[in-house]
């Protein structure tokens, strides 16, 4: 039996694609003045920490390693104001977790421990998680799996006995190579409680 429900964070539980891809954007045109094209951000950079897409525009030639902290420390002051300035309290989400107290809660992301925190407050659903891991919490983010396996562990429970929501690539391997039951999204949209129930009921009963 399914006894906790780990999300995702991005992508899952909030649509922060365009804040990320908006941030990045404002900070790399501070520092480097120019931009990456919108199909590119989701094709490549989508759902990876701000360092490892700075790696890969260093591999790409378009930063120079002397430019990381400059870009990081921006970007990640931008995606606070970002996230203050557009996140609103989603009601789909607080009837989700209203109607599935009866599971822990937990998020685990490859955000920041700030960033994520604030994303998950300004949408009102901080309250609901017993606990939140972040890229900060683990020596290897997605795809390792540890961040979840770390989430399993604290729990005491078996993996099995988790269902993990997943939405990108990365996150989907993660969860994968964790033991969980997955439940994979398309999207933000599609993490409803009509959606989760039905998966619960699945895992729970088949």
């Amino acid at each position: 039996m399914i006894k906790a429900i780990l999300y995702d964070l991005d992508g899952v539980l909030v649509d922060a694609t365009e804040w990320h891809y908006e941030s990045l954007n404002l900070a790399l045109q501070q520092v480097k003045n120019f931009k990456i094209k919108r199909d590119e951000h989701i094709q490549i950079f989508n759902g990876l920490p701000t360092m490892r897409k700075l790696e890969i525009l260093l591999e790409q030639e378009r930063v120079e390693k002397n430019d990381f902290n400059s870009i990081w420390q921006k970007k990640q002051d931008l995606t606070i104001e970002v996230i203050k300035k557009s996140a609103f309290v989603d009601s789909n989400k607080l009837r989700l977790h209203d109607a599935t107290k009866q599971y822990k809660i937990v998020c685990v992301t490859n955000s920041i421990r700030e960033t994520a925190l604030l994303m998950l407050e300004k949408t009102g659903q901080l309250n609901y998680m017993d606990f939140v891991i972040s890229n900060e919490d683990v020596s290897s983010p997605k795809p390792s799996p540890e961040g979840y396996l770390q989430a399993i562990s604290r729990l005491k429970i078996k993996p099995e006995e988790c269902m993990i929501v997943e939405d990108s690539p990365k996150g989907i391997e993660a969860a994968n190579n964790s033991g969980a039951q997955l439940f994979e999204v398309s999207g933000y949209n599609e993490v409803t409680l009509e959606n989760v129930l039905l998966k619960l009921n699945y895992f729970n009963f088949k």
